[in-house]
């Protein structure tokens, strides 16, 4: 007998096929019994009828337990009114693992408390809710990779252990290598980024980031996934043009393959089907007086905390950027503004809805003496970055780039309020396991 997925019962209509999968639910309603199966690729409701069944198999189902393993045969038909479109009449079960009644799957489909459920994440993932983001997620990293293969840049991995610090000495996890020697795990891939663009021009790492922050904010994890490109002969414009191109790529490709998940998420598609170019452009000193008229407290050179991105992405109906900050809420490789010694060129990108920051990038700086005295001023031992520093005493060149962090995005496209859905396993300050 054929074996399909629930995904290609679309292809097999009238054929008696088997699909091995789990029990999500089962109703029942006298003589007829209503197995929900699950399978990874989608839901389908199974139609078991009693004198269409020997009695074994209808007294085996009926009495099945959530979550129990199986494979279901049956004849699959067309039905408007079932999840996906189609139903399957039941003809025989083969029952792999049978979930015993004394210690039943925990999670039922009463309500649980965030904890619980987070204590159980291993099993939690298989709610629909929880299939919905993760497939929303698997489509946003392959539309990332799909823009950026497509213009022009190579994917070169970069290193997770590191010996120095990118973004802040603060923020760093030490981890003990051989013969005593402490490295970190790396906050960034933008170093070497910067080293693999001056021999590939176009180039991006997209890996797991770490951040030591004691946060604990719903758009903070310890462990995160960014993608991040840099390149050649780029400037700070270079920078605003390709993220505001891959947003809108991302967005779309989100709202053309993921509708129904999104349904699932009774996300608003309104807000998403906004996101188009070009996005509103704003200064740092433009977003301070604009946080000011809304009642914000913050004074110029302050870095904007969670609520003032909240306020900033309010007052748009798509992301907005907001550059050339102060040079010292930024780290140390950023470029001066030619025009301003106290301003950077940095820019940040800001969801809507309250989502706070979905990319952070800018021009970094490429004269040798500049970034010897940055190293300086931000205590940063020159010998740790020896192979930096080479980057400018040969073939240097203006160069940009940025980082996107793939949960905050996945958060924002799902419109979900705190980014630890967003990942299979979330790493947040308290929480380590499972």
């Amino acid at each position: 007998m054929k074996r399909i997925t629930i995904a290609e019962a679309g292809s097999h209509v009238g054929e008696t096929v088997e699909i091995p999968g789990w029990l999500y639910n089962l109703r029942r309603s006298g003589k007829i019994l209503f197995p929900i199966l699950r399978d990874g690729t989608g839901i389908m409701q199974c139609v078991a009828v009693k004198n269409q069944l020997d009695a074994e198999t209808f007294q085996t189902l009926r009495h099945l337990t959530q979550e129990s393993s199986l494979v279901m045969r049956g004849r699959i038909r067309a039905e408007k009114r079932a999840p996906g479109g189609y139903e399957m009449d039941v003809e025989g079960a083969e029952i792999v693992q049978r979930v015993p009644e004394d210690d039943p799957y925990p999670i039922t489909p009463k309500e649980h408390g965030i904890e619980f459920l987070m204590d159980r994440r291993h099993l939690w993932l298989r709610s629909r809710r929880q299939h919905a983001i993760l497939r929303v997620r698997h489509e946003v990293v392959r539309a990332v990779r799909d823009y950026l293969d497509s213009h022009g840049f190579t994917l070169v991995d970069t290193p997770i252990f590191t010996p120095a610090a990118c973004e802040g000495t603060t923020t760093l996890f030490p981890v003990n290598y051989f013969d005593d020697e402490t490295l970190y795990l790396t906050q960034s891939g933008q170093l070497y980024n910067e080293a693999t663009a001056m021999a590939f021009g176009k180039v991006y790492c997209f890996g797991p980031t770490f951040r030591a922050e004691r946060s604990k904010t719903r758009r903070h994890l310890t462990e995160f996934w960014m993608v991040e490109p840099e390149m050649a002969y780029a400037t700070l414009e270079d920078v605003k043009q390709v993220a505001e191109g891959l947003i809108v790529a991302v967005v779309e490709r989100v709202l053309e393959n993921r509708r129904r998940e999104l349904e699932t998420l009774e996300r608003d598609v309104s807000k998403l089907e906004r996101v188009k170019a070009p996005f509103p452009r704003i200064t740092y000193d433009e977003a301070v007086e604009l946080l000011k008229s809304k009642g914000s407290d913050i004074q110029w050179g302050e870095d904007f905390g969670g609520p003032d991105e909240t306020i900033l992405g309010e007052s748009f109906d798509r992301p907005v950027m907001v550059d050339r900050y102060p040079k010292k809420v930024k780290a140390f490789y950023f470029q001066p503004a030619p025009d301003r010694d106290d301003v950077v060129l940095g820019v940040d990108i800001i969801a809507p809805e309250g989502y706070g920051e979905i990319v952070g990038g800018g021009q970094r700086i490429h004269d040798l003496e500049l970034l010897r005295k940055r190293l300086e001023e931000y205590n940063l031992p020159e010998d740790a970055f020896d192979w930096y520093i080479d980057l400018r005493k040969y073939g240097t060149v203006p160069h940009a780039g940025f980082g996107m962090g793939i949960e905050r995005f996945v958060a924002w496209m799902c419109g979900l309020e705190h980014v630890r859905e967003t990942i299979a396993f979330p790493r947040m300050l308290y929480r380590t396991r499972p």
